[in-house]
């Protein structure tokens, strides 16, 4: 293999030792800021089991048909006995709050410090606020027992291809992607299949690792159908996937 000598610069390179200690101290508590989310996240959610999480635009108002779909899913999911994780803010993430906070179960909210657009909602019975996106992301699917995909931007576009990607990868669990609403969702399905399958991206099998419903019925009927050989908690296996999140 041919190789070249480059000029790579590292800390040792900074113009003083003072800034050079700096940068790590600075990088250092960084890191114990991002193990400090993790472990809360841990200790607030190991035993809420089992758990939904569900995605969905913030800006949805609260009199559209997704918000009321998105709070009768979950209110069917809360009562069903599933703890309902969103994303703690407005829209389809308080319509899924606020229907599991009326519900016999857990309604969970996994906060995030944006710039705009994120303000906490009020229908949380756990809630955590994380600064960092990643550290976030893997709350949501270290927890869930399904993911309930409602029609949402790039956030909830993100959220969806990152599960499925953990999945078609074995990386993560395999659990129910679902995704509501067939006229919302159609276009890019269609996109998938002629683009990413039919241009061979993608196996056809991945195409089995999301459904796409109407209904609180149908969502309900999905999971159950999914669990109805397995348990809701990860096996040893699958456990120590989660643990490489």
């Amino acid at each position: 293999m041919t190789t070249k000598n480059k000029n790579i610069p590292t800390l040792r390179h900074l113009p003083s030792k003072e800034q050079s200690t700096a940068v790590k101290a600075r990088e250092s508590w960084h890191v114990l800021g991002i193990m400090a989310e993790f472990i809360e996240a841990t200790e607030k959610l190991s035993a809420i089991r089992p758990s939904v999480s569900i995605f969905g635009s913030a800006r949805t108002p609260v009199d559209h048909p997704y918000y009321v779909l998105t709070e009768n899913i979950a209110r069917a999911l809360s009562d069903s006995g599933f703890a309902v994780i969103s994303g703690g803010g407005p829209g389809i993430m308080e319509a899924a709050n606020k229907g599991a906070f009326a519900g016999e179960s857990p309604s969970v909210g996994l906060n995030i410090e944006l710039p705009f657009e994120q303000s906490g909602n009020p229908y949380q019975n756990i809630s955590l606020t994380f600064r960092h996106f990643f550290a976030r992301k893997v709350a949501f699917a270290k927890y869930a027992s399904a993911y309930v995909v409602m029609p949402g931007g790039f956030g909830t576009l993100d959220e969806m291809f990152e599960a499925l990607t953990l999945i078609q990868t074995n990386k993560g669990r395999r659990i129910p992607i679902i995704l509501v609403g067939s006229a919302f969702w159609a276009g890019l399905i269609d996109w998938i299949k002629s683009h990413l399958l039919g241009e061979g991206m993608i196996s056809p099998s991945d195409m089995d690792l999301f459904e796409v419903v109407e209904t609180p019925e149908q969502v309900l009927a999905s999971i159950f159908h999914f669990y109805e050989k397995r348990t809701f908690n990860p096996s040893d296996s699958e456990t120590e996937k989660l643990l490489d999140l």
